[in-house]
């Protein structure tokens, strides 16, 4: 039984996850990473699965980051660079690494829990991925990997219900830090994106953040008359908390529903998912986007906005970027049948494990994924 070093490093017991973490304070996320870190000498003997959340070409444009350092060698914080030895031509700038990663005195997360974590990753028995498309990942960058996603089309043919009862009942954001979002907003930025959802005369559905009462005063950051004027033509629905925008999970959710995207980008992975959604598979369109934030994120007028949404829904490059998108919806309905790639891949995995644990159990060793 592994033990998760709560009490070493100022985390609750009982605390057993990044969820749990995130979702008690906004501090408690990097003393959960710290406490991972510490894992070492109970879990070294182990085989370790690793399973990531997130899509390949997030962990390949991260890796050949953290190996080669491009941000370092230009002069400016938005000068453009190559990220180097990926298969695509992907370009960034500095203003949107992650601040951990351009901090000139590293800091304890960088020296002792990112490059922890990478190290850990080169040594562990392979990783599985939510994804496709392992090519390079695995035959250029050196990681045993398997894809077994998109996993959520797994649910084709169980009821809501089921569905329901196998999801996690909370959101891992709280109240706080919807607030805290919302005040790191520039004025207005919520206001703008109504109003260009409004101005691009389309359909919508918009999911917004549950209604929040700070000191017994309702927020109010919807312009006045608005779901009035959109009765019939736009759905808000509220009661979910905000969550982070083109993440691997989202990103997918939209691919296998065949839609375009407009990629408004904070922080995390999402700058290097936009260049997989707008650049690769050419599905969507960017705005906003040029620093990387932990909490705020360009401020994007409706102008912007409403330009964006008619781009992808209205127009012949409209129905191209629908088309291609439609096409991934069939790639990956087919990936995840029986004698397609992710399934091959599963297959694989569960063969490779078996006879790991054979292996171990003979030699009276001890098996983990994690």
């Amino acid at each position: 039984m592994i033990k998760i070093p709560t009490s070493e490093v100022g985390l609750p017991e009982g605390l057993k996850s990044f969820h749990m973490a995130v979702a008690s304070s906004p501090e408690m996320h990097e003393k959960f990473f710290k406490a991972t870190s510490m894992l070492g000498p109970q879990i070294e003997q182990l085989l370790n699965l690793i399973f990531h959340g997130t899509s390949y070409i997030a962990l390949c444009a991260s890796l050949c980051m953290y190996r080669y350092e491009p941000h370092k060698r230009v002069s400016s914080e938005y000068k453009p660079f190559i990220i180097p030895n990926l298969p695509d031509e992907i370009e960034f700038t500095p203003s949107r690494v992650p601040d951990f990663l351009k901090e000139d005195t590293e800091s304890e997360f960088v020296n002792v829990i990112y490059k922890e974590s990478k190290e850990a990753e080169s040594r562990s028995y392979g990783t599985g991925l939510c994804s496709v498309r392992k090519h390079h990942y695995t035959n250029v960058l050196g990681i045993k990997a398997w894809h077994i996603g998109p996993l959520f089309l797994y649910d084709k043919g169980t009821t809501p219900k089921e569905k329901a009862e196998r999801r996690i009942p909370e959101a891992s954001i709280d109240e706080h830090q919807c607030l805290t979002c919302l005040d790191s907003k520039k004025p207005n930025s919520l206001v703008e994106l109504a109003l260009g959802l409004e101005d691009s005369g389309q359909q919508f559905i918009w999911v917004v953040q549950k209604e929040i009462k700070r000191q017994g005063v309702k927020e109010e950051w919807l312009p006045e008359g608005f779901e009035e004027r959109m009765e019939g033509r736009g759905l808000i629905i509220r009661g979910r908390s905000i969550r982070d925008a083109l993440r691997l999970e989202l990103t997918l959710e939209g691919v296998c529903a065949g839609l375009p995207m407009v990629a408004w980008l904070v922080s995390v992975e999402q700058f290097y998912n936009e260049k997989l959604v707008t650049q690769i598979l050419a599905i969507g369109i960017r705005v906003g986007g040029r620093t990387w934030s932990k909490d705020g994120g360009d401020y994007v007028r409706r102008e912007v906005i409403e330009q964006a949404v008619r781009q992808v829904m209205e127009g012949e490059e409209a129905e191209e970027i629908r088309s291609k998108a439609r096409g991934l919806t069939e790639m990956a309905r087919i990936a995840i049948e029986e004698g397609g790639s992710s399934d091959l891949d599963l297959d694989a995995l569960f063969e490779e494990l078996s006879l790991a644990r054979i292996a171990h159990d003979s030699s009276q060793g001890e098996f983990v994924t994690c």
